[in-house]
């Protein structure tokens, strides 16, 4: 196991009521802006919840934020909390929204082009405190510090990450998720599942403890997956699904251990260029990274197949091939393709998706830093 230093200072608030108690941890006498999305939360009795909660504070609110969430679309709100003195953000709503908010957090105090801190990595030095209130499960935004922003006029998906953009608190009522439609459910659910592999799938370091954290959450969404497509008002199913998604991504799975991150690269850049889902991509680049990289992943593909897949017949490449098709077959289940052809998408794409990550200096990716720019393309000739 190698060495890390662990800590994560968000206080999750879960179950039933949990979005009352946001008002025990937002500062008294605080200028609270409230952030959200298209607006279900005004369909769903989240707003209604939210805004009693904050009756004792003076709050704005800020609306819109797209997946995906839009440097184009954030940077009103930068401004609003500039010229408002606004000194607490509450983001309302799923990923995306908690994404463009700590976005907003870290733009305020920013010197400088704010687009910097994402394009060219500039440090963050402070930001604008902030809590959430989670409506779709599957970033894990809500109990980490890093975020993932647009750019349009760029054509960019890019990360950046500060512990100074950690949410205070996070609220995680699962009846606020029964509403959602069965596309959003499916995307949180494979999200985090990649999540996951993300920081399992690479090789061996003798890390028991992190292996059978990470085998537990993915054999908890293969369990609960067909519970709560089958019926979205299951509160234990949606419960399980939504504390699997935030301890997928709080830091705890991926401590002392390598970790890939390639398919998430390469998925950004088909998002940015297509504007295909988020999870959508994951789902189609990463069987095709467990293939490309089998030999290097070996060993951790072999101990997936018969940990979580119970394959144990066969030589070794046979139940590779198994494991690779279960993971496939595990994400068309919830109905999400694993092939860019069900996106139109042919060939002739992977060029320009090369290109961008090229451009955007992904040039060494995965968990030995060898997945190159030409490597990332035999990998998306696997996705066709």
């Amino acid at each position: 196991m190698f060495d890390f230093t662990f800590h994560n200072p968000t206080r999750i608030l879960f179950g039933k009521g949990a979005i009352a108690r946001i008002r025990e941890y937002i500062p008294q006498g605080a200028r609270v802006l409230m952030t959200y999305g298209g607006g279900s939360i005004k369909r769903n009795g989240v707003y209604e919840q939210v805004q009693d909660a904050l009756k004792d504070w003076q709050v704005w609110e800020y609306g819109g934020i797209e997946p995906n969430p839009r440097y184009e679309t954030l940077m009103p709100a930068v401004e609003l909390v500039r010229r408002e003195g606004i000194d607490f953000l509450l983001a309302v709503g799923g990923g995306s929204v908690l994404d463009g908010t700590k976005f907003i957090a870290a733009a305020v105090p920013f010197e400088g082009e704010p687009w910097d801190i994402l394009e060219k990595r500039a440090p963050v030095h402070a930001a604008v405190p902030l809590g959430a209130v989670l409506t779709l499960p599957g970033t894990g935004s809500e109990m980490n510090g890093y975020a993932v922003i647009s750019h349009s006029a760029k054509r960019a998906k890019l990360a950046f990450g500060s512990p100074l953009v950690y949410p205070r608190f996070s609220a995680l009522d699962p009846e606020t998720t029964f509403s959602l439609p069965p596309r959003q459910t499916a995307n949180g659910i494979v999200d985090t599942f990649v999540h996951v592999m993300e920081q399992y799938l690479t090789y061996p370091v003798d890390a028991p403890l992190q292996d059978r954290m990470a085998e537990a959450i993915l054999l908890t969404l293969i369990e609960q997956a067909p519970r709560v497509m089958q019926n979205p008002t299951d509160y234990d199913a949606r419960a399980n699904i939504m504390w699997c998604a935030t301890v997928a991504l709080c830091g705890i799975v991926g401590v002392g251990v390598p970790q890939d991150w390639a398919t998430h690269a390469i998925g950004h850049e088909i998002t940015a260029l297509y504007d295909i889902d988020h999870a959508r991509t994951l789902a189609i680049v990463l069987p095709a990274v467990m293939q490309a990289k089998r030999e290097a992943k070996r060993a951790k593909i072999l101990q997936y197949a018969e940990r979580v897949w119970d394959i144990r017949e066969g030589d070794e490449e046979a139940r590779i091939d198994a494991a690779i098709q279960r993971t496939r077959e595990f994400f068309e289940s919830v109905g999400i393709p694993t092939r860019l052809s069900a996106y139109g998408i042919g060939r002739e794409a992977i060029p320009a998706i090369v290109s961008q990550l090229r451009e955007h200096g992904m040039t060494a990716l995965g968990e030995h830093g060898d997945i190159t720019p030409e490597v990332a393309g035999s990998i998306l000739e696997l996705c066709l």
